[in-house]
């Protein structure tokens, strides 16, 4: 947790007293917090403007764990239960880098055996925001869809949720040592860059563009979008609101706790892999933001507690 905002040595392990259990809460056992850049984001201090934030913090808006308790207006889960959920709250303060977390229970979905509580972790934000994402610009059967920064936490898994509604194509821009691990993913690899548009334009032939555009980086990737799709409405970026200028959509991952079980269903069904570089104790969890702000992490980070 956390007194004041800066680098990550502002964090730090510390007791506190147990969440409150409401009414509609379900009380998660936390066996892994999937680590996301928001995280290292709201430690600095940098989403002040957006939500509430209350002091001493706890950081981290995913969670993997087993219900501890339920309240009394709780119908779905029972004491015992796995389960995974993202737990984004309307402020600040409450998160899951903890051994206890409170969360609503329309934000929980069953954690599928298919994944490891890491994985579990580290699906919820990213899932969701891949999902919520192509539901924007309504990617589907038939589509080419192109992906930027597939080989990251929310890329990678737009990857496959993309190829499960039934898209003909999915192209995904990576750094060429990524290249292998989207091919396993179904996705044809493309390096980034400012000759993206040339190198597309050779790999789908005919106008060179895609039917849907999903960027997860921002910066070039999201200023050569317009230029990428045949229609501008259908490209979409959870980075940089002024994508809306641009004729595209917005998208700000809401928490669902349906969505999120249609995503663990196809976890099950073996549609849909969570990549985890790497698992770290939560005792690291400044480690694991200096990993996560250097960049170029392959799929997702988790915490676990000890």
């Amino acid at each position: 947790m956390l007194d004041d905002f800066g680098d990550p040595d502002v964090l730090e392990m510390r007791e506190v007293p147990d969440p409150a259990v409401g009414p509609d809460t379900v009380l998660i056992r936390v066996r892994a917090a999937g680590i996301n850049p928001v995280d290292w984001k709201i430690r600095a201090g940098r989403l002040r403007g957006a939500f509430p934030h209350h002091t001493p913090l706890i950081p981290g808006w995913d969670v993997a764990g087993v219900v501890e308790a339920a309240g009394p207006a709780v119908t779905r889960f029972t004491v015992g239960d796995e389960v995974m959920a993202y737990a984004r709250k309307d402020s600040v303060q409450h998160g899951t880098y903890a051994e206890l977390v409170g969360v609503t229970e329309t934000a929980v979905a069953p954690k599928p055996a298919a994944l490891t509580f890491a994985q579990a972790g580290a699906l919820p934000l990213a899932g969701l925001t891949a999902a919520q994402a192509l539901t924007a610009v309504d990617g589907g059967p038939g589509d080419v869809v192109l992906v930027h920064a597939a080989a990251g936490g929310v890329g990678h898994l737009a990857v496959q949720i993309a190829r499960a509604r039934g898209a003909t194509r999915v192209i995904g821009t990576a750094s060429a040592g990524n290249h292998d691990f989207l091919r396993s993913l179904g996705a044809e690899p493309v390096e980034y860059g400012a000759d993206l548009p040339a190198r597309l334009e050779e790999l789908v032939g005919g106008d060179g563009r895609v039917d849907v555009a999903l960027d997860f980086v921002g910066g070039e990737a999201l200023q050569q979008s317009p230029r990428l799709v045949r229609n501008p409405a259908r490209h979409v970026s959870v980075v940089d609101p002024a994508v809306k200028e641009q004729g595209g959509r917005y998208v700000f991952v809401r928490p669902h706790g349906e969505q999120l079980a249609e995503l663990g269903e196809l976890a099950a069904r073996g549609r849909l892999r969570v990549e985890v570089a790497r698992e770290l104790p939560l005792a690291e969890a400044a480690r694991a933001h200096r990993l996560q702000e250097e960049g170029h992490v392959r799929g997702k980070l988790a915490l676990l507690p000890g």
